[in-house]
């Protein structure tokens, strides 16, 4: 649904005065755990604080509407100028895809029992998709999925691995799917459940993310038939309804923090000297800046297009597809050069410049890398020319 521009503006700016008055100074908060992730307390508390001050969840209102796309993309901006926003208001990835999907698919009960403590930020989400590559497993092509549920009575049961599922570790509701014979499946399962074992969660590039990204054994699990999402043979199905959203949501946080992190290096180089002038005034660092505001008006471009396409109705997976590309990649030479121009400041852990610079590396590859978007976006061009020509 739509609120109108002065309304989203107002939720905005509330989002904005929070994360930079409020949240920034956690970013020194040490409670950190040994992948360098916030842990469950420093979120929780971040998250009453939003709740106090009336930016917890802000994408969804009271009523369980969401903001249109457009709308949500200029509030989670606004939220993703520190790394801590997301998490602090709630709009962070995997929780944000997890309850656009619920609200649009689940059952009334489903919503009650999974998505309310989703939406009041007592609880954290996780979706059990992707699957070790070395076993052959799903990953950029769900149709590989080797997971299996089965019917027995009025459970199905779920043997399977997954691998960097985010959040795992510390989530209380997770969406697990499944191939059966009818197809995918999609189940709503609470957490932690002991027929789900954590095996390990690698160090990663980003950490921004609580939980990390675990690998995970699935063996036995009994889920009442009920907490199935939809039909057997629609997980397919559903896993679009949150993807394409969720690829660009992601996109839409890492701007917020590009933003900030430019903000941060021009504020640098207007301060520091070298050579008898202002780093900026030398061509070389000031046309970087320059480049960063080119990059950062078409990412914020791209991604308005886009939350366009999906607020017609429209799955928009090939324009997700394209703003994913363009965006990530965008962002990427932006977080590159802010490291750049500030030198070794850049690659210290002195300000939040060099955390977006790997967060936003990692971003190239999850949800999709560029190279699959960019093959899918291909394979459209083939698709498109065959029927134009009769093919």
């Amino acid at each position: 649904m739509s609120i109108g521009i002065d309304k989203t503006l107002e939720i905005a700016d509330r989002v904005e005065r929070f994360v930079r008055e409020v949240i920034v100074p956690y970013e020194r908060d040490p409670r950190r755990d040994h992948h360098d992730a916030p842990t469950d307390e420093l979120v929780m508390e971040m998250r009453e604080k939003a709740r106090a001050a009336g930016v917890l969840t802000p994408h969804i209102l009271p009523d369980g509407r969401h903001l249109s796309q457009r709308e949500t993309a200029i509030v989670l901006e606004r939220s993703g100028l520190s790394p801590l926003g997301p998490l602090a208001c709630n709009t962070a990835a995997p929780d944000e895809g997890n309850m656009y999907l619920l609200g649009k698919v689940g059952s009334p009960e489903i919503k009650e029992r999974f998505l309310k403590p989703l939406v009041e930020g007592r609880a954290r989400s996780a979706f059990f998709m992707t699957e070790p590559a070395a076993e052959g497993g799903a990953g950029s092509d769900p149709s590989m999925m080797l997971t299996t549920c089965r019917p027995d009575g009025n459970h199905w049961v779920i043997n399977g691995r997954k691998a960097f599922i985010t959040g795992a570790a510390g989530a209380k509701v997770g969406i697990v799917m499944a191939k059966a014979d009818e197809g995918a499946c999609m189940f709503l399962v609470d957490l932690p459940d002991p027929a789900i074992v954590i095996e390990r969660v690698p160090n990663t590039i980003d950490s921004s993310m609580p939980g990390g990204h675990a690998t995970i054994r699935i063996d036995n699990l009994r889920v009442p038939a009920d907490q199935m999402l939809g039909q057997a043979g629609e997980g397919f199905k559903y896993a679009q309804v949150r993807l394409s959203p969720a690829r660009l949501s992601h996109c839409m946080r890492w701007y917020g923090a590009c933003v900030r992190a430019n903000e941060i290096a021009t504020d640098y180089a207007c301060r520091r000297h070298a050579f008898g002038k202002a780093l900026v005034d030398h061509e070389g660092v000031g046309f970087m800046l320059a480049e960063n505001l080119i990059d950062l008006k078409q990412a914020e471009l791209m991604i308005d297009w886009c939350a366009g396409v999906l607020d017609s109705g429209d799955l928009g997976t090939a324009e997700s597809s394209m703003a994913k590309v363009a965006v990530s990649e965008a962002l990427m030479r932006i977080a590159d050069r802010c490291v750049q121009v500030m030198g070794g400041s850049g690659v210290t852990g002195d300000t939040i410049v060099e955390q977006v610079f790997r967060e936003v590396r990692a971003f190239r590859i999850y949800d999709g890398p560029t190279e699959v978007h960019k093959w899918s976006l291909a394979k459209k061009v083939k698709r498109d020319w065959k029927a134009a020509h009769g093919g």
